[in-house]
């Protein structure tokens, strides 16, 4: 496994794996076209009930001004019967062979992206632990007792990292290298399930064909006439227009017919929006990390800890859907957070203010220099100040970051949703 360090001037190295980089941007490049996927194959279901809907309530009219007398009126309500059953048949099969197989394919997703982000964050302690030993053997006065500290803390940072490294790994081509059949299935299905209905509704037609033109022979001899109406816009005749000579007949005006189609009514349903899930805490030793590369490859056995939602505000995979007795298309599964944060204010100082953020805690400015490495981190520079406010859930908060939203964003926005963000706590320091 090739790894690179790049050097950055005035900061600490940082380790780099360009393998791995890109098993991400496939990952990502991987889960847009399935959110996409998922959208369209919606958005063609949604069309598919509409045309039912239309085709039901066009066979109900023949239905209705269908005379009891006429022949064939019981073989045209069998047409419109078995019409309305095909395209139940269809429309089910779409969801049971296309759309839950999708919903299936999609579902991977969550898990692993919230594991490649804890592993960015396993990574940053690791490089802080690797850099704070160095730094103590280089040290003038070495600190025997302090040095087995530092190395027993990185031997312990190094096995989490490589362990969650290995797995993502061994993964991630895996997953990427899935997309070929599931596209080639999804697309075979849709494409075979249509074949057979049109072949099936070609039928159902000739047939109603044939019953019609039985009508049309016994009732032949009245002939249907359509009659021409005046124009709106057509020019209006004086009162002194000629007659026509006695005795013949008046000149019939041009028939005009009108095939525009009527404007649609009524909203098509499209896909979800993305909900706005909860973001995932971080973690980080003391003092900005500094990386070289690590020096073999990680080993086996990970436990996974499972973080919910880190996705970003476009894209929600949609793990609750329709079973086949449902006509509606899949729900999904929203998460909203409360309108306030739970947690101890300390002072007090932000809970009723509106110019604060809720659950506003106290200020830290940045120490240094911070690249986020997942959307859910905040991106610091020297001397930006931050909010700090708590994590919504306890339990996702890694020793050493905290959750807050920079002042500047904060001041300009007054939106936590799309502002806030975990950074190190120790790129920072407290300010009154």
């Amino acid at each position: 496994m090739m790894r690179k360090v790049l050097q950055k001037l005035g900061k600490a190295d940082e380790t780099k794996d360009e393998q791995f980089e890109q098993c991400v941007q496939n990952f990502n490049k991987q889960l847009t076209e399935g959110t996409r996927l998922q959208k369209d194959l919606r958005t063609y279901l949604a069309s598919v009930k509409a045309m039912h809907e239309a085709s039901k309530k066009l066979n109900e009219c023949l239905q209705e001004v269908y005379e009891p007398d006429w022949p064939g009126r019981d073989e045209a309500n069998k047409i419109a019967e078995n019409n309305d059953l095909l395209w139940m048949d269809y429309h089910q099969k779409l969801v049971d062979q296309a759309l839950l197989t999708m919903d299936t394919y999609l579902g991977q997703f969550p898990d692993i992206k919230s594991r490649i982000a804890k592993r960015g964050r396993k990574l940053v302690d690791y490089d802080s632990a690797r850099h704070h030993y160095e730094s103590l053997q280089t040290a003038k006065k070495k600190d025997e007792a302090k040095i087995a500290k530092a190395e027993e803390e990185l031997i312990k940072a190094q096995k989490v990292f490589e362990e969650m490294n290995v797995d993502l790994q061994e993964e991630l081509p895996s997953l990427w290298n899935s997309r070929v059949g599931f596209y080639v299935n999804t697309f075979q299905s849709i494409a075979g399930l249509e074949e057979n209905f049109h072949k099936e509704m070609s039928k159902l037609n000739q047939n109603l064909n044939d019953v019609l033109v039985g009508l049309e022979k016994q009732h032949g001899s009245n002939t249907f006439t359509v009659k021409a109406q005046p124009s709106d816009n057509a020019p209006a005749k004086g009162n002194k227009s000629p007659s026509p000579p006695d005795g013949s007949p008046a000149a019939t005006p041009e028939i005009r017919v009108n095939h525009e189609p009527e404007p649609a009514g009524g909203a098509t349903p499209g896909a979800t929006p993305g909900a706005t899930l909860p973001k995932s805490p971080s973690q980080l030793r003391k003092g900005p990390p500094v990386p070289p590369p690590p020096k073999h490859t990680p080993s086996k056995e990970v436990k996974q800890e499972q973080i919910l939602s880190l996705f970003e505000d476009t894209f929600v995979p949609e793990i609750s859907v329709t079973t086949p007795s449902q006509s509606s298309l899949p729900a999904v599964v929203v998460e909203t957070f409360p309108a306030t944060v739970n947690g101890t204010v300390e002072g007090g100082s932000g809970a009723g203010r509106l110019d604060l953020p809720p659950g506003f805690m106290f200020k830290v400015q940045a120490q240094h220099d911070y690249t986020a490495t997942d959307t859910d981190e905040l991106q610091l520079k020297a001397g930006d100040v931050v909010l700090v406010i708590p994590f919504q859930n306890p339990e996702e908060q890694d020793e050493g970051w905290l959750m807050g939203v920079k002042e500047s964003d904060w001041n300009q926005h007054k939106e936590l949703e799309k502002c806030r963000g975990v950074f190190p706590e120790n790129f920072t320091e407290r300010v009154p």
